[in-house]
């Protein structure tokens, strides 16, 4: 009888929904994302495993919105902090653009957060014209390893562009500044906090952008948290946030977070 028991036990429990699984077994959350991303992420100069910026003040109010701890950290760069999504070592990304390969591996949560617009950054000694993707076809370009500017553009510059990729925003700058590429494809808000930062006065960004995309926070397709009613959780304090503005007050506070940490 008991073995039955125990029998039928086993079968419930293996029949159980993946989400009420992840219920049961989700605790706290581990977030990550792209830690060359002032002002909206950068690593802590008190704590480099620490992340901090608008979207982490955004994390401390979602956290206390689902009550359910969420422990926002440095993973690597960018490349791996997707692959540490990819494989449930990391729950969530804390901001990230949509595309269609990263849908198998992470469920995006609605709705975005922030848009964003990406530039292209071109030396002021070497300056061209842009106003279409075609017009950067006989120059060589840069960008960052595994970043993604929306899917129809990816494909695009995969084809018909001349871009090398690096593993950081700043060897982009610093390869623009000496002239040893024509153009940076990347954000304008990240490029123009590092350009500061790195005291690069020589670049600048075209006023057309080459896409306008939005941010997102994910969670892992393998991530014991991953549920139903952890991403409605996530869904409506979101909805909650935009209807507040709060992503203003946060990028206010981040921007003179990140200009008192450069006279430190």
């Amino acid at each position: 009888m008991i073995r039955v028991y125990v029998l039928l036990l086993l079968i419930l429990t293996s029949l159980l929904s993946p989400s009420v699984r992840a219920e049961s077994e989700c605790k706290a959350l581990i977030a990550s994302g792209n830690a060359e991303y002032p002002p909206y992420l950068w690593r802590s100069p008190d704590d480099p495993e620490k992340l901090v910026g608008a979207i982490a003040f955004m994390i401390e109010d979602l956290a206390r919105e689902i009550a359910l701890p969420i422990d926002l950290r440095y993973s690597g760069p960018w490349g791996r902090v997707q692959k540490e999504v990819a494989s449930g070592r990391v729950d969530m990304i804390a901001g990230a653009f949509f595309t269609q390969p990263r849908t198998e591996y992470m469920d995006y949560i609605y709705p975005e957060f922030q848009g964003t617009a990406t530039a292209v950054w071109f030396n002021k000694e070497k300056p061209f014209k842009y106003t279409l993707w075609s017009d950067l076809k006989i120059l060589r370009g840069v960008t960052v390893i595994n970043n993604s500017f929306g899917q129809e553009f990816d494909e695009y510059s995969a084809t018909e562009l001349n871009i090398n990729q690096v593993v950081s925003l700043e060897q982009g700058l610093r390869m623009l500044s000496a002239a040893r590429v024509d153009y940076l494809i990347y954000e304008e808000n990240p490029g123009k906090a590092y350009a500061n930062q790195l005291n690069i006065e020589n670049v600048a960004v075209h006023n057309e952008p080459v896409t306008r995309q939005n941010l997102y926070l994910t969670v892992s397709r393998v991530s014991a948290c991953n549920s139903d009613q952890l991403k409605e959780q996530l869904a409506e304090a979101l909805t909650l946030f935009d209807t507040q503005s709060r992503m203003n007050t946060y990028l206010e506070k981040a921007h003179q977070l990140w200009a008192s940490q450069q006279t430190q």
